[in-house]
């Protein structure tokens, strides 16, 4: 289409030169004493056109030839600039391939035509974020090389500030290498290095998923479980795991947090600082009612905490795991000192609304003794000790029954007690 509004365009000027020119009688008259020149004015005009045409080639041509060095300058920079990137992506794939000296290698050549251009007083729009990732490959290299020295050495130059005023440091670029430093240091096995890089992160950069995994690594390795609880939380929330693992890193971390404390009131102070949901959790509430017994807590506290997996056992017996439910039994058992008639109560109603579980009709048991209800103790125990499937619950269970025996001076019972016991241990 467009070749034929040119050919059409073209026969118009013809057409008009024809029409201005073929019959075209006016001439030019040259005065110069004493000559005279007459010239056609068709041949004037295409003279006018020819000259301006040649004048203007002629200007064109001197334009060129005056702007052959800076072109001849900046294809110099292009092809700089080129090498430049070349390098910098010959780096990252070989770094990526696992060939880690070619890659230090690469990124080096990298920074030296950078610095190249820079000292040729070349600042590129992206010459500072070349430079930076230049260093920070330069240095993940050399930490899979375990060269600590050349690593920290291009990691500081990553972190310094540029070389002019008329370019920036993009934000994103540097807390990038801010990360990367933290990981480093966490594989440095150094969690207090990597805590303090991350402490220097922007309040948003602090929050996003990456620097929360590293955290969470670093508080574990630096044994700070409440610190490491809350970035679990904050991860959880942040769907960085799948629902399960979530809730299996906090149980876990919690966990750690019950078994470090020292006495009552610390355990008193870590349970109260985890959230309802995780309260809620059976393991944990297990966990946290052992612990505090074995720290000499009150029974009555211990007996409060279990209350909630205790209505769970009575109310829904089947969503208790199995395992949960024996170390609920045992826990209770040791709480079971200055039993109140509301928690004996509660344990017989359940004991009567189960009459085949063993483990209720052990617990029941148990705290008729604690009572000092030696008849009823007698029988529940000796319906249960056949019928547990736990081998230390049935060993306990004889061991009872064979304290009543003793009690009563039934010495042919106690020692047939004693060796249900120990054939059960055994």
């Amino acid at each position: 289409m467009r070749a034929t509004l040119w050919l059409l365009a073209l026969f118009a000027v013809a057409v008009a030169s024809a029409l201005f020119a073929g019959n075209n009688q006016g001439t030019v008259t040259l005065f110069w004493p004493p000559w005279r020149l007459d010239l056609s004015l068709n041949f004037v005009l295409l003279a006018l056109a020819l000259a301006f045409t040649t004048l203007y080639a002629a200007l064109r041509a001197l334009a060129v030839l005056i702007a052959l060095p800076r072109q001849a300058q900046r294809w110099r920079l292009q092809q700089k600039e080129r090498a430049m990137h070349g390098a910098l992506l010959d780096a990252l794939a070989q770094l990526m391939s696992g060939r880690f000296l070619r890659s230090r290698k690469a990124a080096q050549a990298a920074l030296e035509q950078e610095a190249s251009l820079r000292g040729g007083g070349t600042y590129l729009p992206q010459g500072e974020a070349l430079r930076v990732m230049s260093h920070l490959v330069a240095a993940d290299a050399s930490h899979a090389l375990q060269d600590r020295s050349a690593r920290d050495q291009h990691l500081q130059e990553a972190l310094s500030p540029p070389k002019s005023s008329e370019v920036s440091q993009p934000q994103e670029l540097q807390e990038g290498v801010q990360l990367r430093a933290a990981r480093w240091a966490l594989d440095d096995r150094e969690p207090l290095v990597a805590l303090k890089g991350l402490a220097t992160l922007s309040q948003g950069a602090a929050r996003r998923t990456l620097a929360l995994r590293i955290k969470l690594k670093a508080t574990r390795l630096a044994q700070q479980t409440q610190e490491a609880l809350e970035t679990a939380r904050l991860l959880g929330k942040h769907r960085a795991f799948s629902a399960a693992a979530a809730q299996s890193i906090v149980r876990g971390l919690a966990s750690e947090l019950i078994r470090n404390a020292h006495d009552p009131e610390q355990l008193s102070a870590n349970w109260l600082a985890l959230d309802p949901g995780e309260r809620d959790m059976p393991e944990l509430a297990i966990h946290a009612a052992q612990r505090l017994a074995e720290l000499g807590g009150e029974p009555a506290q211990v007996r409060r905490w279990l209350e909630p997996v205790w209505q769970q056992l009575v109310d829904r017996p089947g969503e208790l795991d199995e395992l949960d439910a024996r170390r609920l039994v045992r826990a209770l058992e040791t709480a079971l000192d200055s039993l109140d008639a509301q928690w004996l109560a509660r344990i017989e109603t359940a004991q009567q609304a189960n009459p085949r579980d063993a483990r209720l009709q052990y617990l029941a048991g148990v705290a008729c003794m604690q009572r000092q209800l030696w008849g009823k103790a007698q029988q529940l125990l000796t319906q249960a000790a056949p019928k547990l499937q736990d081998a230390g619950l049935r060993t306990n269970a004889w061991r009872h029954l064979a304290q009543l025996a003793e009690q009563r001076g039934d010495l042919e019972a106690a020692l047939a007690a004693w060796k249900s016991a120990a054939q059960s241990r055994g």
